[in-house]
């Protein structure tokens, strides 16, 4: 039953990091920026947001049944590494190598600080 949970859950995710693009998508067209902050803003919300559900789970306030279901499911739909890693390797290819390290950078940086931020929101 778990997994059909974090089957859900993961859709709701999936359709959030699809909003979330379609949103960016329109506002960088008038700019011509071509910076994947979309992907970006999604893997941040994503760690922060297992990172709380950690720590939650952590103090005893989120189950072990429920964990699941909101990290790898819902953060995990919304999250994207696959479109994080092409569009690092797209940004180097068409020579924009500090772009790409920029991109690579931040999302790992910013990841694994939202994660501890979260972690420590749930404390």
């Amino acid at each position: 039953m778990t997994a059909l949970w974090v089957g859900a859950a993961s859709v709701l995710g999936a359709l959030a990091r699809f909003a979330l693009d379609a949103w960016f998508t329109r506002r960088r067209r008038p700019t011509g920026v071509s910076f994947p902050v979309a992907t970006l803003v999604v893997n941040v919300a994503g760690s922060l947001l297992i990172g709380w559900c950690y720590g939650l789970l952590d103090g005893g306030a989120l189950g072990a049944r429920a964990y699941p279901v909101a990290a790898a499911g819902l953060a995990g739909g919304l999250t994207t590494f696959s479109s994080f890693s092409v569009a690092s390797l797209t940004l180097f290819l068409d020579g924009r190598r500090w772009a790409a390290a920029v991109n690579v950078t931040a999302n790992l940086a910013l990841g694994v600080a939202a994660a501890a931020l979260g972690r420590l929101l749930a404390a």
